[in-house]
């Protein structure tokens, strides 16, 4: 929480600004921007957070995030290599609601903060430094924190009257200070305030804090004040000698509305053209402030009319809007209108879209109407697709800023004006059943004027609050599920014209180092299949010879434990098919994954409340015969293993352990659990899968061909279901769909290769999957599809890596922050470079907006190639990145810089020292790096000279394949002439 005093300072202190405010001003902002470089100016960017579950994906934007640590946060679980996250700790006061407060003896309270309801600690009790250090710190340090932000260090003033009293209770605030680097030594402690005992410690502090310096609270009138001039002057005397007498960095701690991110941004931008590093929130800091950076919100919300108990895996939200948003870079969230619809902040979130079938219930209307009203009054936009959920009255209009059209429809609809976004997939097809008597309002552009009658109306509007596409021009759906569905509006285009959506640095995971990303994974289905041609044997052995040894690419192979062990299914087979999965998972370029136990077909039915459900349709209320009708349910969701019940531990646990005991090579345990059947699996299976320490991806259907050419049939990367689990897509849908649920064509599955090339342009959706059955090993026609589509893909420039390797990336992907530094008073505070921070996993960018990134400054970034659909890629070394955009041609001035130009295979660590770049290079399938401006250059690699091949005005140097890209790689160094 903030300093419990808020700027208390004596009447000195008030008559010395008051008498020398203009000298001092002047005097500090010539200390920090002309003789400016002391510590202050090296400062990392701060964040502080004391809200119960930190964000720890957007706080990873700042190199010091100040955590409230009653809240749960575990800093040692968090993948945040470049940020290191501090505790917050009062030493002056003490919360009741604190773990140590009833181990304080009732003496050492000496005073009550009333307005934060906490008591003043007498520091110059005499075990008060001990007790403080093994109660309070090191419990911290043992949770892995190794900073603290040290506050209520003037909270003595409360009850201390006299000089004596106050001189007793520094010098015990001295001996606490002191008793903690005493113990660790290493430890960073951020003072806030504590002015008066700096002279003595100021040796021990990392940095000092205060807060309103421009904008502060009134916790007592609960209102934002602006600081008085006299009050800020004398803050700035103080800041002026931490700098210059003890070269300590500086913060100020301001406030702002948390809706105002202008009055954020402005602030953070005062503050910081002092010199001083600064942090501007919500008083009880509960929300992600401006700092140095600003972080950009990379959450959407989608709010459905999702029916109760209906899954949320073939929504509308998920299979039309989730796609587009992720391509533009957004993690989708869901809420159905029916749920308490959640508090946001337009520090996190970029957005809200709606899709409705129709009007909502009266009883949620009011709730969604109120809902929607506050959060176009916070800045977030809001984009309606289909309906706007709510009846549209003249009140309504008039919220939304519409104007509410007055006239009937009658006789054919015209289109009376049409935005290039409007018949994207498919021509504009007039409906006027479904019109919506509004037209835009003023401020606002219509994308599709539609007159029938007398009615002339707007289909389809940007607004100042967002915009709208209403049915049937947003997607145009068929009454029969095989009919085709089409985008009417661009999704990409209306999305960010809608959103507001900026121009950003976009994580991405189809590619890395310039080449589009190769994953290959088998579901274990009909392993213990015979092949239907000559030569027989099992289908396992078939694909092994004929495909898996043949090609040698990294792959993902599965097995579904009931079809080989003993207690399955072919109980007399075990023998014969166990030492062919053996063989296969002992492979050096196969990666080991369960497809469970049973192979479930519905994942609903697998936990007890969906039995029930199913259990009682059965039935239809009837007791006779249930126990009959039970077993025949069971053999309905999975397969008919004797004497089997469902049992998601065995589902899951049971069969990692059986592979990793019985099939897979020591060194070389189940990677991946591949879901099974409908792929919808529940959160208690995907909360398993997380117990058993393993990875989990399937389901989504990306499903684009030729004869269904929309956007619709991609699916996004993956779920955000509502209890807070993550269930990652396969990227491209199997050979299943390709033949007709396996009712042939046998040969349907080399039409995957168009989806690969859909997926790739006009933009770039997908990375390359091959992902298909055990049973394509059964027929002739099954494996000469596969091989075409192994041969296309060989032709490609692709980076074939492990499903693992995908997963990690698109996790990665889900929390990672993208921010901008502030402005530097000589650029006119224009946006300074952007901050891109992951755990390293996704190394790869896609940035389409002005300009192009300059290399020869950035930090984690080993260069850049052209990306489908305008813009370029940026290669990265890892999740550490910071980079300018300049002008074209400006970058093109110094492209004579070594870069990166491609590689097959993973670039992690690339560092540059003058004339010499060293990196850590490894690929699993003839791994190679091509260089760009290195005419003059020498490459070894651990620590032997090679000779590289010159080709295209690059470097090529091809190196040996490894197995294990996590744990080994190649020493690369490149030596360049001046």
């Amino acid at each position: 929480m903030p300093s419990r005093l808020h700027g208390v300072m004596t009447q000195v202190a008030r008559w010395l600004a008051q008498g020398m405010a203009l000298v001092l001003a002047l005097s500090f902002a010539t200390v920090a921007t002309a003789a400016g470089p002391g510590p202050a100016a090296a400062m990392p960017s701060i964040a502080f957070h004391y809200g119960a579950r930190p964000p720890v994906d957007a706080l990873q934007a700042f190199d010091i995030a100040v955590v409230e640590p009653d809240s749960g946060f575990d800093p040692r679980q968090a993948a945040t290599p470049a940020t290191a996250w501090f505790a917050y700790v009062s030493v002056g006061e003490v919360l009741e609601s604190r773990a140590y407060y009833k181990a304080i003896p009732q003496a050492w309270f000496i005073g009550r903060n009333d307005a934060w309801k906490a008591h003043v600690i007498d520091q110059a009790a005499e075990d008060w430094p001990a007790f403080y250090v093994d109660k309070v710190i090191a419990p911290l340090w043992e949770r892995g924190y190794r900073g603290f932000f040290l506050d209520t260090l003037d909270s003595y003033q409360l009850a201390a009257r006299t000089d004596t009293e106050r001189a007793r209770q520094e010098a015990g605030m001295v001996r606490v200070i002191r008793a903690i680097k005493a113990r660790y030594p290493e430890a960073r402690l951020v003072f806030n305030r504590g002015f008066e005992i700096l002279p003595q410690v100021h040796g021990l502090a990392y940095a000092v804090a205060f807060e309103s310096l421009f904008r502060g609270w009134d916790q007592g009138k609960g209102c934002y004040v602006e600081v008085p001039q006299a009050d800020r002057d004398w803050l700035l005397a103080q800041a002026r000698t931490i700098r210059e007498q003890y070269r300590l960095p500086v913060i100020s701690i301001d406030y702002c509305p948390p809706a105002d991110r202008r009055c954020a941004r402005e602030t953070a931008q005062r503050i910081r053209a002092l010199g001083i590093t600064p942090y501007v929130a919500d008083p009880a800091l509960q929300t992600i402030g401006v700092g140095s950076v600003e972080v950009l919100p990379r959450r959407v919300l989608v709010v459905q009319g999702q029916p109760p108990g209906e899954s949320i895996d073939n929504s509308e939200g998920v299979r039309f809007v989730s796609m587009p948003l992720n391509y533009l870079g957004y993690r989708v969230e869901f809420a159905g209108v029916g749920d308490p619809l959640p508090d946001l902040g337009p520090d996190r979130y970029a957005g809200v879209v709606t899709w409705f079938e129709g009007p909502v219930d009266e009883a949620a209307a009011g709730r969604l109407r109120q809902w929607l009203g506050k959060q176009m009054e916070k800045g977030i936009p809001v984009a309606f697709l289909n309906d706007f959920g709510l009846r549209m009255t003249g009140t309504l209009a008039h919220s939304l800023g519409l104007d509410l059209a007055k006239g009937r429809v009658g006789g054919p609809v015209q289109v009376v004006s049409k935005d290039p976004m409007m018949g994207f997939e498919a021509a504009v097809s007039p409906d006027r059943s479904r019109a919506v008597p509004v037209q835009a309002g003023a401020g606002s552009r219509p994308l599709l004027r539609l007159r029938s009658g007398t009615l002339t109306y707007d289909a389809a509007a940007i607004t100042p609050w967002g915009g709208y596409a209403i049915r049937p021009y947003a997607v145009l759906t068929g009454i029969r599920s095989t009919d085709p569905e089409r985008w009417i509006v661009q999704p990409l285009a209306f999305l960010r014209e809608a959103l507001r959506l900026p121009a950003m640095p976009v994580p991405d995971v189809t590619t890395e180092n310039g080449r589009r990303l190769l994953t290959i994974h088998i579901d274990g289905d009909g392993f213990a299949s015979r092949a239907e041609m000559p030569g027989g044997g099992f289908s396992g052995e078939v694909l092994f010879r004929e495909v898996f040894d043949r090609y040698r690419l990294p792959m993902t192979m599965s097995v579904i434990q009931a079809e080989l062990s003993a207690d399955g299914m072919y109980p007399k087979l075990s023998a014969e098919l166990e030492p062919i999965a053996r063989k296969i998972f002992a492979q050096p370029y196969v990666e080991v994954a369960s497809h469970t136990f049973s192979h479930p077909f519905t994942w609903a039915l697998t936990v007890p409340e969906g039995r029930q459900s199913a259990q009682a349709g059965k039935n239809h209320g009837h007791d006779h015969g249930a126990g009959k009708q039970a077993t025949q349910a069971e053999e309905a969701y999975h397969l008919p293993v004797p004497g089997y019940t469902m049992d998601l531990n065995r589902e899951i646990g049971g069969s990692i352990e059986y592979i990793n005991r019985k099939l897979a090579p020591a060194n070389k345990p189940v990677s991946l659990l591949l879901w099974s059947g409908d792929c919808q699996p529940p959160a208690q299976a995907l909360k398993l899968a997380a117990q058993a320490r393993v990875l989990n991806m399937n389901g989504g259907d990306t499903v684009i061909t030729r004869s269904n050419p929309s956007w619709t049939a991609i699916a996004p990367l993956g779920i955000n279901k509502p209890d807070g689990t993550f269930q990652v897509f396969a990227p491209n849908q199997n050979e299943n769909v390709y033949t007709n649920l396996w009712h042939g064509p046998y040969y349907g599955f080399e039409r995957v290769i168009e989806t690969f090339e859909l997926t790739d342009k006009p933009y770039r959706f997908k990375p390359v999957n091959i992902y298909y059955h055990s049973y394509s090993g059964t027929k002739v026609a099954s494996l000469k599809a596969l091989r075409k589509v192994y041969d296309y893909v060989l032709a490609q420039p692709l980076l074939p890596l492990h499903s693992s390797d995908y997963v990690r990336k698109v996790l990665d992907w889900q929390d990672m922050a993208v921010a901008r530094e502030l402005g530097d008073p000589g650029d006119g505070m224009q946006p300074g470079a952007w901050i891109v921070r992951g755990d390293g996993n996704l190394r790869n960018l896609r940035w389409t907006g002005a300009g192009m990134p300059e290399l020869a400054s950035a930090r984690g970034v080993t260069g850049t190639s052209a990306a489908p659909g305008g813009g370029v890629y940026l290669h990265l070394d890892g999740g550490d990145v910071r980079f300018v955009m300049r002008d074209a041609p400006a970058v093109a001035a110094s492209a004579s810089t070594l870069q990166l130009a491609e590689a097959n295979g993973i670039v992690r660590n690339w560092q540059r020292q003058g004339s010499v770049t060293r990196f850590a290079f490894g690929g699993y399938y003839k791994p190679f790096f091509r260089l760009a401006g290195a005419a003059n250059c020498r490459v070894s690699v651990d620590g032997k000279p090679v000779q590289g091949v010159r080709e295209r005005d690059t470097l090529r140097v091809d190196t040996a394949p490894l197995t294990d890209l996590n744990h080994a790689s190649q020493a690369v160094e490149i030596r360049c002439a001046a």
